[in-house]
């Protein structure tokens, strides 16, 4: 069996470029490849991930200098309330924040790729929609387990991607034709799960309201658990049909000539983009615009023309990290201002322990980010 590589074209003066080199990694029969830059970039947002975690460990309404916070993570001994905080409260948060980043910005990466469309990421094309709606329809009619969430989340997007693939698929699959149908059933779904809170009780309306937002607070080492157990899952096949991916945005003709399956490997991708968001959302909430702008973020910083799902999700990891530890001191920040200035009037005394939902601020960062794209576009006639 013959395997065909496409390299790099050589630049001016003779040799590929340090950014476009490929790095490889081979174990027996198993290796992939990836250009130096991509992998720079990836390991860069990583360790920003890994900060980022070391800082929400020690800030907060109970500071926890960085010794105490190591004596509190290797030996888990010191002063308990930090022992507390640190183990049980700001650990497991920071950690769902990167696994839950790292899934959205991997399935963001499949959905673009295999559509060849920017927009067409899980929170666009309706996929996260039915994902909470099968998660919404678990918590009002069983109570919510942390499992049985997880298997409705990603039910409910695996029958949302189905159907809209079928109604997209008339006359060929299009990207243009896949977001709009997509922002179709999403406009549909959200009807349905606002029909679905107001049926049920006040209590289980009130904690699908506020998974709906996109929260991890109040999150645990059982929805760390999850989220690790389907990455371990899934990871392996998102690496391994990485290749063939970049391969199916040269086109399906293309891709049929170097020797890609291109039917069977769309609909595996399909498959593991569907159960990538579908962890996610049943983790932490439907949470908008990681997997929109990570791949395009990555996209750009490594200088690549493709969306590579391993840098996708490095960034995206990187992203909701910085958004996971904005929104735990946003409520401290506004006291501190008013503090010093006096003119910060917003934060009554009772909400000044509260947190800000994760989601609120992805929202926020995701509406300022399409704008400035729309700016950085205009007079291209794209969008």
């Amino acid at each position: 069996m013959t395997t065909t590589e496409i390299r790099p074209a050589p630049e001016a003066g003779g040799g590929a470029s340090d950014a476009a080199r490929p790095v490889r990694w081979w174990s027996g029969r198993v290796s992939f490849r990836m250009h130096r830059r991509t992998a720079l970039v990836s390991g860069g947002a990583l360790l920003l991930a890994a900060l980022l975690l070391l800082v929400s460990l020690c800030v907060g309404s109970y500071p926890v200098p960085v010794p105490d916070v190591a004596r509190a993570l290797f030996y888990g001994t010191g002063d308990r309330l930090a022992v507390h905080f640190v183990n049980q409260e700001r650990l497991p948060q920071a950690l769902l924040a990167i696994l839950v980043g790292g899934a959205l910005g991997m399935s963001g990466a499949i959905f673009q790729s295999v559509s060849r469309n920017a927009l067409a990421s899980p929170d666009v094309i309706g996929f996260n929609s039915g994902a909470a709606t099968g998660a919404i329809l678990v918590i009002v009619t069983f109570g919510g387990a942390a499992a049985s969430v997880a298997a409705g989340a990603i039910v409910g997007g695996l029958v949302t991607a189905l159907l809209v693939s079928v109604l997209a698929s008339r006359g060929g699959l299009q990207g243009i034709r896949l977001v709009l149908i997509g922002l179709g059933v999403t406009a549909m779904l959200g009807s349905v799960n606002s029909y679905l809170l107001t049926r049920s009780s006040l209590n289980d309306a009130q904690n699908a309201h506020i998974w709906l937002v996109g929260t991890l607070n109040g999150r645990g080492w059982s929805s760390v658990q999850i989220m690790a157990v389907a990455l371990a899952i899934l990871l392996p096949p998102v690496l391994l049909f990485g290749r063939r991916l970049r391969m199916m945005e040269l086109g399906d003709d293309l891709a049929t000539g170097l020797g890609v399956r291109v039917n069977r490997s769309r609909i595996a991708l399909t498959v593991l983009g569907i159960g990538l968001c579908g962890v996610a959302v049943a983790s932490a909430g439907p949470i908008p615009f990681i997997a929109l702008a990570a791949p395009q973020i990555a996209a750009m910083v490594t200088r690549s023309p493709g969306v590579s799902p391993v840098s996708a999700g490095a960034v995206g990891a990187g992203l909701l990290s910085a958004a996971h530890l904005a929104s735990s001191q946003f409520f401290s920040v506004l006291v501190w201002a008013d503090r010093q200035v006096g003119w910060v009037r917003v934060v009554e005394e009772s909400q000044r322990n509260n947190l800000l939902p994760v989601g609120v601020t992805t929202a926020v960062l995701g509406g300022a980010y399409l704008a400035w794209v729309l700016f950085k576009r205009r007079g291209t006639g794209t969008a």
